[in-house]
Formats: C-alpha cells, structure tokens, sequence
C-alpha cells in the first residue's frame, strides 16, 4: 500500500500543488539497498583480494594475526567506502544512490530539499543503529505515516518517489 499525501507547507514550494508526494516504503527502499549492495561487491571484493591474499603471499597464511588484521582491515575499509558511497551519492545532485536511482527515489529533507553531505553522513552512520536493533530501525519504515526509517528520523530525512 502507497502512502501518499497532497503537498502540505513544507512541499508547496517545492512540489506543484496538483501533485502527491509519495513516500517510499519498506519493500522499494530494501531492494534499493539489494541494488546497492551488487554495486558495493565489486570493489570490496577487489579490496578483500588485496588485502587478505596479500597476506597470504606474504605470510603463508602461518600467521593467524596476519590474516586477522588484513580481514578486520578490509572489513574497515569496506565500511568507510559504503559510509562515503551512501554520504556522497545522496547529497549529490541526484539525491539517490545508484539503487534508489534506479527506482526513481531520492532522499530529501523534511521540507522537500537537497540534504547536506554532513545530514547525509549522520544518516549513513544512523544506519548502523537501525542495523543494530535487529533491523527494527529498518522496519520501523512499514509503519511510520511518512515512511521513515530510524535513521530518517534521526536525520530528520525523507525518502521520495521521484515520478
């Protein structure tokens, strides 16, 4: 089930009146983040490669803490580069990253506009309390009247059919 609602203050300078805003729901966001994590397993496979098999070459995988501190490394590098993927792709002109692209949603904030990078860096990092508590933050989305997530809430953000 949609939720849509005809434009109130926040959007009426924003959004032509005639028209609804839309609010993305659970299920759309959570295949733009299947999207999104298909982009994300190119480079972070290309980072485990280097990093892990690195350290295979040189150690020949005989020293367990090698092999733990180029894991917990890649497992760090992969998160910054999914942190600075989301920040960067919806503070952009797009407002969406590559999977909410693809599904014509974009990220605003409260009052219809383009979020900042440093907005968007606390939603990224939002994220990962959302993740935390069993993906209720996430789940919270199916039930809120405006279709926020935890993270949303805390950015105070919104996720927007574009058409």
């Amino acid at each position: 089930m949609e939720n849509t609602t005809t434009p109130d203050s926040f959007f009426s300078d924003i959004y032509d009146t005639s028209h609804t805003v839309t609010y993305a729901g659970f299920w759309i966001r959570f295949v733009a983040v299947l999207i999104d994590g298909v982009v994300l397993m190119i480079p972070n496979w290309i980072i485990s490669t280097v990093l892990i098999g690195g350290t295979v070459v040189a150690t020949d995988a005989a020293n367990p803490f090698a092999m733990l501190a180029a894991m917990s490394t890649s497992i760090g590098i992969s998160s910054l580069l999914q942190i600075l993927y989301k920040s960067i792709m919806e503070s952009s002109s797009w407002q969406a990253t590559l999977g909410k692209r693809a599904l014509n949603l974009k990220v605003t904030d409260e009052q219809g506009q383009r979020i900042s990078f440093g907005k968007s860096l606390l939603r990224s990092f939002a994220t990962i309390l959302s993740s935390m508590i069993l993906a209720i933050g996430y789940i919270m989305a199916a039930f809120s009247s405006r279709k926020q997530a935890l993270h949303d809430k805390i950015a105070s953000t919104l996720v927007v059919k574009t058409r």
